[in-house]
């Protein structure tokens, strides 16, 4: 909640009205008096704002908010937003890029979930954040996503065909391996027989791949990593990569199809089925504030230096 000390009201430097969307997966109710203190200070400031049309409904079952102008189609967001603010966590801000694509709007995390590497702003720091907002004491970050083609083409990849963390092949219903034949640029690299392959961008080397072995590489890495998942061969090793690095692949085994994950989006393809990776012809803007930083929060989320024996 607002601190006694703090007023509602803050100044804009270029006295401009500013416009933001909101949006969040689902509603907590724990999380109401700071849902409603970020409507507050957004409505004393007169910053416009527009919330995801679900989110909104979930919103008017819990509080007493007024009524206002609603998106529910990436279609609906342009370059006249200057910021997405995100209500939840790391997993709300993936949803959010489905909504943000190559728009260009930055994104603000407010964290009221668990582990927040993206949602960086925790839920008491609402006040200051948008102060910040509006005092342009921040910067823009750019992350890299991955775009994925396949062929023969798959119409329901057409649209949603990118990934900000990973894009992941996995076994379906059996518990034998596949097998996943896979070039670089052209260049056979290997035939990996594990449960699956994730090919991960700086901002997911933290993620899915980092609990099956892979390394944390920083979001000014200009780096993708490949990490095998529970491989057959104990020699078959992450591995870092540029990337412009083109990846392609094909994957066979005893059943017919297997699954491809585009962050927590999964489909069904085919066996044989040829996956194309790259990485995407957009970037994602995230808003970074000063007192924040890559090795700070790595620092917080995984208790580095918090060991009392070192």
């Amino acid at each position: 909640m607002i601190n006694s000390e703090q007023h509602l009201t803050l100044k804009n430097n270029k006295n401009e009205q500013m416009k933001v969307a909101i949006y969040g997966q689902y509603f907590k109710i724990e999380d109401s008096q700071y849902v409603e203190e970020l409507f507050q200070i957004l409505t004393t400031n007169n910053i416009e704002y527009v919330i995801e049309l679900k989110y909104y409904k979930a919103l008017k079952k819990h509080l007493n908010i007024e009524k206002c102008k609603t998106f529910s189609s990436f279609r609906k967001l342009n370059n006249t937003f200057d910021f997405m603010f995100t209500i939840g966590g790391d997993g709300t801000i993936l949803r959010a890029v489905t909504y943000i694509r190559e728009s260009n709007i930055p994104i603000v995390g407010i964290n009221t979930g668990r582990l927040g590497f993206l949602a960086t702003v925790q839920k008491e720091n609402i006040f200051n954040a948008v102060a910040s907002l509006l005092k342009k004491e921040y910067v823009i970050k750019d992350r890299s996503l991955l775009s994925v083609t396949t062929s023969p083409k798959i119409k329901s990849l057409s649209s949603l065909n990118f990934a900000l963390n990973e894009v992941s092949v996995n076994r379906k219903n059996t518990a034998s391996m596949i097998t996943i034949k896979t070039f670089l640029d052209d260049e056979f690299l290997n035939s990996y027989w594990a449960d699956g392959l994730i090919i991960a961008t700086p901002t997911g080397s933290t993620g899915y791949s980092l609990s099956c072995g892979g390394p944390i590489i920083t979001p000014r890495a200009k780096s993708f990593v490949i990490t095998p998942i529970a491989p057959h061969n104990l020699n078959a090793r992450p591995l870092v990569i540029p990337e412009d690095t083109k990846i392609t692949f094909t994957v066979s085994g005893r059943e017919d199809q297997f699954f491809l994950s585009l962050d927590s989006r999964i489909k069904t393809i085919n066996n044989n089925t040829e996956i194309t990776i790259k990485k995407a012809d957009f970037n994602l803007k995230m808003v970074k504030f000063k007192e924040q930083t890559f090795l700070k929060t790595l620092r917080e989320k995984l208790l580095w230096g918090q060991d009392t024996r070192n």
